[in-house]
């Protein structure tokens, strides 16, 4: 099988010039080149395909049958280097592009639409896409190379595997949930001895919440009455008055109701900490780089107390 020429778009570029002008000099005067160094970008085309592509005489030039049947190739793959270097600029300018997010749900759903429609603002060409899922979830995602990054917590998913890395975030500290009637929301110095009585309201055992609340308050045991997957049921369970719980400040939005209070809970060992979750090898595209350094530089600037 014959080997496939090298060709540039210089010679390309001087071919089709050639073609068009049927003359070496005006050729070379188009094409901002000396008539030698013009003549030899197509003599060494010539040799690269193995054929002559010009009849030339005293008087003329003008192209073979195998240089007519060429001219259409060369007028196609510049066009093709064209787009393709016109695409690759898009995205390297950020006009197109698309980024994959993996994020816990607390943050999908409270903090990050904020920097997403900072971010699409600022670059209305690039497509965001978003998997809201707990941390193990997240991490698959990213470790299988359908997300780009991930938002997750500490101690899900192996974030320490030499296949990925994982950078710190932030600590996001608790808070107690209660009914604005429930003797808690009064209690002058709250203690966990005095929480764990209540009927308390769990995240599943899966949840960066759940695994933070057991690694902080093994062995104390709460007073369980339901566990659920989402802060949408506590949130609902709480406000009828069927128990307390204790949730991350990312997710006091759920929250925010006058007939529930929240309070901080002065547990320095219960946190959950927040990591920005990327493959160890290879780079983020342009689009996904600028929005990691956004996303990086508006979580920094949050105040979790």
């Amino acid at each position: 099988m014959r080997k496939t020429p090298d060709l540039s778009t210089r010679q390309l570029r001087a071919f089709l010039a050639l073609a068009e002008h049927r003359n070496f000099t005006r050729a070379a005067q188009g094409s901002h080149l000396s008539q030698p160094a013009f003549s030899a970008l197509i003599r060494t085309l010539e040799d690269a395909v193995g054929t002559r592509l010009f009849d030339r005489d005293t008087r003329s030039v003008q192209l073979t049958p195998e240089g007519r049947l060429f001219e259409s190739s060369a007028r196609r793959l510049l066009d093709d280097m064209g787009s393709a270097m016109d695409d690759l600029a898009d995205h390297v300018e950020r006009r197109k592009g698309r980024v994959r997010v993996a994020a816990l749900p607390s943050l999908a759903a409270g903090w990050l639409p904020a920097v997403f429609a900072e971010f699409m603002q600022a670059w209305p060409g690039i497509r965001v896409d978003l998997d809201d899922a707990l941390s193990d979830a997240c991490i698959a995602l990213v470790r299988s190379g359908q997300a780009d990054f991930a938002l997750a917590a500490s101690g899900a998913g192996g974030t320490a595997d030499s296949d990925l890395r994982a950078s710190r975030l932030c600590t996001d500290r608790f808070h107690l949930v209660c009914r604005a009637d429930h003797p808690l929301a009064h209690e002058p110095r709250l203690t966990l001895k005095k929480i764990a009585p209540h009927p308390f309201i769990q995240m599943t055992r899966n949840s960066s919440v759940r695994q933070a609340l057991n690694a902080a308050l093994h062995p104390q045991r709460l007073n369980s009455v339901f566990e659920v997957e989402h802060l949408a049921t506590v949130m609902g369970l709480i406000e009828a008055g069927l128990g307390i719980s204790v949730v991350p400040a990312l997710t006091l939005f759920h929250f925010q109701r006058e007939t529930l209070v929240t309070r901080p809970l002065p547990l320095p060992s219960l946190t959950r900490t927040l990591y920005l979750v990327q493959r160890r090898e290879g780079s983020l595209s342009v689009a996904a780089q600028t929005l990691h350094d956004l996303i990086v530089e508006r979580l920094g600037s949050l105040r979790l107390d």
